[in-house]
């Protein structure tokens, strides 16, 4: 496993009261690292908080206040913010493609895609008062290949992969790594129902303490704009990336700056 050390370093984790942002948030600490507990869940949040000498916040990530609020509130307690962690998340449920829950939709869009993007946004400009610093966001392998049984999760998680590639090459220039982590299914609640199925096959199932290790090996070496396939048994690695058909049968790269060529 990669090696890091994150001593005097102070990140900031989404959805980090359970499953893998727990697992995170862990991981970090054993790091060096001090460590804002964000979740809507505000009692978990402080418990993995005082459990890790780190500091609990309180918030809806679908709201465009919390992540503003909630970076200021890390500068402002904390003294800085080097590494955010992106990693709240939901599952759409709806395996059908043309009968629309929208209220389910809109908060599918909400915590998957919206909270990225208010996320992001509001951790740029800390991270460039520190002269740079590390954005790693939770996607999925729905994020690079279909899942038929959950087309709107999937769209969700392409939409991640997408924004992820684009803005960490825009990023780069100021010392800011965007990266992705793509995980295969993995052991926690969000699978629900399904945890019984996996298990009457004997299919093998991430831990949170695997993706705790895909996210160290990113801290450590990850590129901006990669997207970090992680399997049962295997060792995470970047994703590579096809490039697209260009003008008179030749091939544009897979980052190409559309209309820079």
């Amino acid at each position: 496993m990669s090696t890091v050390d994150l001593t005097g370093q102070v990140a900031l984790v989404t959805g980090g009261a359970g499953g893998i942002g727990t697992a995170v948030v862990r991981r970090l600490a054993k790091l060096g690292a001090q460590v804002a507990v964000l979740d809507l869940n505000a009692a978990g949040a402080q418990r993995i908080a005082s459990a890790t000498g780190g500091i609990a916040i309180a918030g809806d990530v679908t709201d465009p206040e919390t992540m503003p609020a909630a970076v200021e509130q890390v500068e402002r307690e904390l003294g800085r913010l080097d590494i955010v962690h992106l990693n709240a998340g939901i599952g759409g449920g709806q395996a059908g493609v043309d009968a629309l829950d929208v209220q389910r939709y809109r908060k599918l869009v909400g915590v998957n895609v919206d909270h990225v993007v208010y996320g992001l946004c509001a951790a740029v400009p800390a991270l460039r008062r520190q002269g740079g610093g590390k954005i790693v966001i939770t996607s999925s392998l729905a994020g690079l290949a279909a899942m038929p049984a959950d087309p709107l999760y999937t769209l969700t998680k392409h939409a991640v992969v997408g924004y992820v590639r684009a803005a960490g090459k825009a990023l780069a220039a100021d010392g800011i790594v965007v990266a992705a982590l793509c995980p295969g299914f993995v052991d926690t609640l969000l699978l629900g129902a399904a945890k019984e199925e996996f298990d009457a096959v004997e299919f093998p199932l991430l831990t949170p303490s695997d993706i705790a290790d895909a996210l160290q090996a990113v801290l450590a070496q990850g590129e901006p704009g990669e997207a970090w396939i992680i399997q049962p048994g295997g060792q995470a690695s970047a994703y590579r990336f096809c490039g697209v058909p260009g003008v008179g049968g030749g091939q544009l790269p897979p980052d190409v700056v559309l209309g820079r060529v």
